[in-house]
């Protein structure tokens, strides 16, 4: 199922969502400027290999584009395709909003920055010795799903039901959606192999959980 539409108003302007779905497709289109081999080293550069990350290993001499720290940051606006970029900003622009708009605009950016930690975290200690690159909003987005979970069980979500080639709608709530989506993390998880090029599954769930602590630490008192 395809989240479209949450019935769940906002009381303030989302500037920090906006400004984060700006910056990655921002980059994106520097991303399209890039051949194959470019899109291949800027990954390396800028993405998170767990090896390197953890001191394990290092990159070549004139590879590396920022300190190895700093890919958890650098890694989150780099996407591997359309697709990719899609379905990430899909989720961030529909659950994004509201939990800034719990947390306010400072705490979101605090918030959304140690869930993107988080999950770099929870798939490199997975991998320790993992060469692949990570890159993708998709843990730290992992985490604001899990806030909205926390603050918001109850909103309504609007979604696609693919059943053979058709489409259905349906209004679901927030509870039941994001629950089956990570069931889907999981089950994924304990299928996937992690010395293979794939879906960074560990990173979900690592930036799911961070998400529901850091929810519960900084929940506004008024909810």
């Amino acid at each position: 199922m395809i989240p479209i539409h949450d019935d769940n108003p906002v009381t303030s302007t989302p500037v920090v969502t906006w400004a984060l779905i700006g910056i990655c497709v921002l980059v994106f289109a520097w991303q399209l400027g890039l051949d194959e081999r470019g899109n291949q080293l800027a990954a390396f550069r800028y993405g998170v290999v767990p090896a390197v990350l953890l001191g394990e290993s290092q990159l070549p001499p004139g590879l590396a584009g920022v300190p190895a720290s700093l890919t958890v940051v650098t890694s989150m606006f780099l996407h591997g395709g359309f697709m990719h970029l899609a379905g990430n900003l899909l989720y961030l622009w529909i659950f994004g909003n509201n939990v800034e708009d719990a947390l306010g605009h400072t705490r979101f950016v605090l918030f959304y920055g140690l869930c993107g930690l988080a999950a770099a975290l929870a798939q490199a200690l997975h991998a320790p010795d993992s060469a692949i690159p990570m890159i993708g909003a998709s843990g730290a987005i992992s985490g604001v799903l899990a806030a909205y979970l926390l603050y918001y069980p109850h909103a309504r979500v609007t979604v696609l039901v693919p059943l053979g080639f058709i489409l259905y709608t349906a209004r679901w709530p927030a509870v039941f959606v994001l629950g089956v989506w990570f069931v889907v993390q999981v089950g994924s998880s304990l299928l996937a192999r992690p010395d293979e090029p794939g879906v960074a599954w560990l990173a979900h769930i690592g930036g799911f959980a961070a998400g529901l602590l850091l929810a519960t630490a900084l929940r506004p008192s008024r909810r």
